[in-house]
């Protein structure tokens, strides 16, 4: 069975989708883990109340946290990292010993990079009239959003659409790529 790290900086609605999969049978996958570099984050919360363990790691809990997660992932067995939210650039010793997937809410090449993330890629599609948008779900390189990608899926945007309806539907339609890139790795 595969396991999967999560590593996330807010709600980590990525790591929800996947548990949800993993526990419908969808997914034949474990997540033993989950880390945030936010003492703040809703995640955490999140995989306590699912008795995951996870730990707060960031620059003031350790003084190289790149090692201190490779170090994590290996003690928790996780062949797979998936960044859900993470605003983190995670370390080479990361990229190249595990498989690093992220979510990214646009279809890349397109609005990917440095700085592309969030609701920043959705202002970006909206004020460009933008006829598409999607989800790429793509392997994790040391370039921002230019690793392999896994899977896309993409939607139409209405006349009227707005940043806030955007995000909505990228976010609703994020859960189900996540879930089929997945299956795909794990197939």
């Amino acid at each position: 069975m595969f396991r999967v790290a999560i590593l996330a900086s807010y709600n980590g609605s990525g790591f929800v989708a996947l548990y949800e999969a993993m526990q419908s049978g969808k997914l034949t996958i474990e997540i033993p883990l989950v880390i945030s570099n936010n003492s703040s984050a809703t995640v955490l919360e999140t995989a306590t109340a699912h008795g995951i363990k996870n730990f707060v790691i960031n620059t003031k809990t350790t003084q190289n946290p790149d090692a201190k997660i490779e170090e994590l992932l290996h003690e928790y067995g996780c062949s797979y990292v998936f960044l859900s939210g993470y605003m983190k650039k995670v370390g080479t010793n990361i990229t190249q010993n595990f498989k690093v997937i992220n979510s990214h809410p646009a279809l890349l090449p397109s609005y990917g990079g440095a700085g592309m993330y969030g609701r920043l890629v959705h202002e970006a599609v909206v004020k460009n009239s933008e006829k598409a948008s999607g989800v790429t779900i793509h392997e994790v390189n040391e370039n921002y959003d230019e690793g392999k990608i896994i899977l896309q899926k993409s939607l139409l945007l209405c006349e009227n659409e707005t940043v806030d309806s955007l995000e909505a539907k990228i976010k609703e339609l994020e859960k189900i790529a996540i879930v089929e890139a997945f299956q795909a790795l794990i197939s």
